[in-house]
């Protein structure tokens, strides 16, 4: 197996060139690009397997780098911003990042999140190669197909980032079962709690803005006030394939 390729993209040049070395050093292969425009060709040329994006970018800012990357590609995102505000981090969610992390960071706590995320997709490629049992989760009609990676009601395939689906898929998997937000970072995002749980608030809200039949007044993703969110009381069942 290759080395795992990542991509890099802020337009400072100290940053960059500090933790392309820490990367590299965890032996990751490391693309760099220095604004929007330049990280969709790069993007293009080196399909890597998770993208690390500053949100201030001259051409073309990471938001709209990210829609266009989210638009076309299911690859892992985690976004980077120099604000500390919540208005940035949770459009840079709603836009379809994975991730995000505020400026200064440890790039040890960066590794984390990478290693978390890549471990999620590992999962995924696992569970996609099992041809034993096929696994479908139901929350009503809502059917989660695991191995598939796919979401569907009836004809209606729903277009999930992957971290909205294995939130979709943990939740759906303990049925009944209230999760905190801080659980939630743990099991679904992969790394310790951080103290800014707005990530699952806006995945939670962007899941049910996709399979909700009315958002706002949602069937499958529930809410426990006060407490967290789990998954409608419908068993999930598993059927041996022929």
């Amino acid at each position: 197996m290759g080395k795992i390729r990542v991509l890099l993209v802020d337009d400072e040049p100290s940053l960059v060139k500090g933790l392309k070395l820490s990367l590299e050093l965890e032996g990751y292969e490391v693309s760099t690009a220095s604004d929007g425009v330049q990280a969709l060709e790069v993007f293009a040329c080196t399909n890597p397997d998770l993208v690390i994006l500053d949100l201030m970018l001259p051409e073309l800012d990471g938001f709209s780098v990210c829609r266009r990357i989210r638009a076309a590609s299911p690859t892992p995102i985690i976004m980077l911003t120099a604000k500390a505000g919540d208005v940035d981090k949770v459009v840079g969610l709603e836009v379809g990042a994975d991730d995000y992390l505020t400026k200064p960071f440890n790039s040890r706590e960066l590794v984390a999140r990478i290693r978390a995320v890549l471990r999620r997709v590992q999962l995924d490629r696992q569970a996609a190669e099992e041809t034993g049992i096929e696994r479908v989760l139901m929350i009503g009609d809502l059917a989660i197909d695991v191995p598939r990676r796919r979401a569907q009601r009836g004809d209606q395939i729903f277009d999930l980032t992957p971290t909205e689906f294995d939130l979709l898929a943990h939740l759906a998997a303990h049925p009944g079962r209230v999760f905190t937000r801080e659980e939630l970072l743990r099991t679904v995002w992969g790394y310790e709690y951080f103290g800014d749980d707005r990530t699952v608030d806006v995945h939670v809200r962007r899941l049910r803005e996709k399979v909700e039949p009315d958002p706002s007044n949602p069937a499958y993703v529930l809410t426990s006030w006060g407490k967290g969110y789990y998954a409608a009381e419908v068993r999930p069942k598993a059927r041996r394939s022929p």
